[in-house]
């Protein structure tokens, strides 16, 4: 399995240096140069695996044997086996045909734990073995940064600096970051929105000589192997479904697009999948492009679902690239005119091609607190404001009825306190092994949104394990 840029310059690389690239040196985002495909012979020979072992299946053709096939097994059962279900990614039906599938069963209580405590221990193991160390650093708008944390937080090989916008993250995002005392984690306020943090990280990947000198890498969405151990749970989903034999769909709440696409490529993988409603809150750039063709960006506006207070969905750039015929040259020319103007614009017929599997659903703040109201309700269980967006996007937005539908709910309640509270009257309660959060000491560095300034802390504090 060899991986190519989506802007097409870059050299094509295996698995292992991928994972430890991150971005791609011509700024482009690495893909497989073809998809690996099951069956449905293979998709029902998965039937009845445990998730550890489904885990294992999917992800061996991306992995390309770069890790020896038992080493791999072994991380993935490590990581797996820390999760609070042994389901790992369990389904509840809430409606005739429609599905939550809970995500938050990891250590961070959110969707990104799936791929990030997979992600730090890949790290780990390719590191060591080739006595390498690297720093991390990734941009967060709330659980990217803690669930990366705690997937590198005291590793030898990796330094792990995350950025997140200054006062835009929940209260309990921010603490699951900054109570973290490992001696190689670095904890970065930005003056400034995700979108800005996101710039500020990508800016630095861009430089080549810098990336280099620190050995840069990346443990945001822009990493394949993110993308990778997301398709697992939508694989997951189907099969206990009917999958092959019956198609499913999917409801996904998303602001940066990498959620939805590993749905896309599970689909490409061969599953059965229908269709996606992208759901937004108010910034709703993907809504606007799915419905309206509409792909422009306006200022990012804070909202109850933080995590998705993005207008720069950096994963979309994965699809354009099939969507231009996987044209490197094409996408380049069309990211640096969405950087210029500030809009992306595509032909009807290209348009038609994503809107056909592909739709947006867009719910303000009143709509979500309405949505966490009617959800206790209906079925006594307390929902984030994330996964609030997805239940509605997929009631509101299902096709044929027959077909089920999955919505993804991506953080536990407790993660959003004030929101759950305000609109239950019930405040959520953090599960036993975070139940002290609220006490442990905070370490932050709260910095302008100026790359001289980020960049100079960095370089200033790799190496040092200290406290900032």
């Amino acid at each position: 399995m060899r991986y190519i840029s989506t802007r097409g310059k870059a050299p094509a690389l295996a698995f292992d240096d991928v994972l430890l690239a991150g971005l791609a040196e011509d700024g482009g985002l690495y893909l497989p140069e073809a998809w690996p495909r099951f069956g449905a012979d293979e998709f029902r020979a998965m039937r009845g695996l445990s998730y550890s072992d489904l885990a294992v299946r999917v992800m061996a053709p991306f992995v390309g044997g770069r890790i020896a096939a038992k080493e791999f097994a072994g991380i993935v059962h490590d990581t797996y086996d820390d999760f609070g279900h042994q389901a790992v990614a369990p389904l509840r039906q809430i409606d005739a045909n429609l599905w939550v599938q809970e995500l938050f069963h990891g250590p961070t209580l959110a969707f990104k734990d799936v791929a990030l405590q997979l992600l730090g221990r890949l790290f780990d193991h390719v590191l060591t073995k080739r006595g390498e160390r690297i720093t991390i650093v990734g941009a967060t708008s709330g659980d990217t940064g803690s669930a990366a944390i705690e997937a590198c937080r005291d590793r030898d090989a990796v330094e792990i600096f995350i950025l997140y916008p200054h006062g835009r993250v929940s209260e309990v995002q921010r603490r699951q970051m900054t109570t973290v005392a490992s001696p190689n984690v670095w904890t970065i306020a930005v003056e400034g929105t995700f979108d800005d943090c996101q710039d500020l990280v990508k800016a630095m990947f861009n430089d080549a000589a810098l990336r280099r000198e620190l050995r840069l890498s990346a443990v945001n969405s822009i990493n394949w192997a993110r993308i990778m151990a997301q398709i697992v749970y939508y694989i997951w989903a189907g099969l206990a479904l009917g999958a092959p034999d019956r198609a499913v769909s999917f409801a996904v709440p998303s602001g940066n697009f990498g959620n939805v696409f590993a749905g896309y490529a599970a689909q490409a993988m061969g599953l059965p999948i229908e269709g996606f409603v992208v759901g937004s809150n108010r910034n709703d750039i993907l809504y606007r492009f799915f419905e309206q063709n509409d792909m422009s960006v306006a200022a990012v506006q804070p909202s109850l679902s933080p995590s998705m207070d993005i207008q720069v969905s950096s994963n979309f750039e994965r699809l354009l690239f099939d969507l231009l015929d996987r044209d490197g040259a094409a996408v380049r020319d069309a990211m640096a005119a969405f950087r210029t103007s500030g809009r992306l614009a595509l032909d009807k017929a290209q348009w038609r091609n994503a809107n056909g599997l592909f739709h947006g659903h867009r719910v303000d703040d009143a709509r979500t607190k309405a949505v966490i109201a009617e959800e206790f309700a209906r079925t006594g269980e307390l929902v984030d404001p994330h996964s609030a967006v997805g239940i509605d996007a997929a009631r509101a937005r299902r096709g044929d009825p027959t077909v089920p539908m999955v919505a993804l709910a991506t953080a536990h309640a407790a993660k959003f306190p004030d929101a759950v509270e305000a609109a239950t009257g019930i405040r959520p309660e953090l599960p036993n092994r975070l139940a002290d959060l609220y006490d442990r000491a905070e370490r932050f560095t709260v910095l302008p949104n100026d790359l001289a300034a980020v960049s100079g802390f960095i370089h200033q504090n790799v190496g040092l394990r200290g406290a900032a």
